[in-house]
């Protein structure tokens, strides 16, 4: 939704109307003038929903809702979980991969909050 009402809103600027009437054709109007201002809203969607899809599936299988014969992040919380790892101060089955899952989502934050600010520039520094 945000990248059709960013498309919208961008088709009536002046310098889209300008390369309709300099002679461009839809194809090269797209290509050239709305892909390269797109690109940093794409990207930024893009990490979002990979974040977000490594959350739910990360989420699911920790609840035990994943196959449980691969080795993934989430299957050794749920096994951690399920064999009262905390409990039994067996740090080693739940502290690795809280703090992986933990890093790899400050990551795609902070990849997200630096393509917002090249894509708005109301978020741009003054250098």
């Amino acid at each position: 939704r945000t990248i059709r009402a960013q498309v919208l809103t961008m088709r009536e600027r002046a310098y889209i109307q300008v390369a309709r009437l300099s002679g461009m054709n839809s194809l090269e109007v797209i290509v050239k003038e709305l892909m390269p201002n797109l690109l940093p809203y794409l990207a930024a969607s893009f990490v979002g929903a990979t974040a977000a899809s490594i959350l739910a599936c990360i989420g699911l299988e920790a609840l035990g809702l994943g196959p449980q014969s691969l080795p993934t992040l989430g299957m050794t919380i749920f096994w951690a979980i399920s064999f009262s790892a905390m409990l039994r101060n067996m740090w080693w089955w739940w502290l690795p991969p809280i703090i992986i899952i933990a890093t790899l989502f400050v990551g795609l934050f902070l990849l997200t909050a630096g393509l917002d600010e090249i894509a708005n520039p109301r978020l741009r520094r003054r250098m």
